[in-house]
């Protein structure tokens, strides 16, 4: 495993002095964002699979419904009825899940990389890098106790904030939207299904749980999320038109 992380590490030093002569200081900074879209490039045709799965999913939704209703007084008939649906559609409950489960080993990958202060039994040379002012394997927290919010290196996860906020937002809108069109499937008789009023409560503001995770996770790995959220954003609102 420690091949492994050499490998990648020297494959990021390399990439960063490619991207030297543009991004100077913030060369290996560009070149995790780099990384990021290589990833979301390669997973890009599951993503897409996912998309028509889940227009597929949704428009079973009426059936679903009347399954409901007819299997109210028996949940294990009605998971077995379910279940059935799906596989005579040939419609996979779970195809949407794997986009992200495929990207968590590259997010795993950069954090190690930046929380280790060697690798292959060398120094982490990654851990000299930056963007701008702020370390690459810093923390938010770090940032504040070395000048403050509004500091050289507490500006950088300003910015970074303010695009997750903002991409947040957007995306907030977009499940509320699509929430609201789910119940509306949804609601058979004058009822709506169990649960799903919770749900809907709770679902659109996950997207904002993106703040937590680049204020606590290193800034390289902040990196990779917020610009794989930033990807994730655009991409469901052209695949979802």
């Amino acid at each position: 495993m420690s091949v492994f992380f050499s490998v990648f590490a020297r494959l990021v030093e390399h990439l960063a002095d490619l991207l030297q002569p543009l991004f100077h200081a913030s060369a290996a900074a560009a070149a995790i964002v780099l990384f990021t879209a290589l990833v979301r490039l390669l997973v890009h045709p599951l993503s897409r699979a996912a998309a028509r799965g889940q227009k597929a999913r949704a428009a079973l939704q009426p059936r679903i419904a009347e399954l409901r209703r007819k299997h109210r007084t028996d949940p294990e008939r009605l998971q077995q009825a379910v279940l059935a649906l799906h596989a005579e559609e040939k419609v996979s409950p779970l195809s949407g899940c794997l986009p992200s489960l495929l990207q968590m080993p590259a997010f795993f990958l950069l954090y190690h990389l930046f929380s280790s202060t060697t690798i292959g039994g060398a120094p982490n040379g990654l851990l000299g890098h930056r963007l701008l002012a702020a370390p690459l394997g810093g923390r938010w927290a770090d940032a504040l106790a070395h000048g403050g919010v509004f500091g050289a290196s507490g500006l950088v996860y300003v910015a970074l904030f303010a695009v997750v906020a903002a991409v947040a937002g957007f995306t907030y809108v977009r499940t509320k939207r699509s929430m609201a069109e789910g119940a509306a499937t949804a609601v058979t008789g004058g009822e709506q299904l169990p649960g799903l009023g919770a749900v809907g409560k709770v679902m659109p503001f996950m997207s904002f749980a993106t703040l937590v995770t680049v204020a606590v996770v290193p800034l390289a790995a902040a990196l990779y999320v917020v610009t794989s959220t930033a990807w994730s954003a655009v991409e469901r609102a052209v695949l979802h038109r």
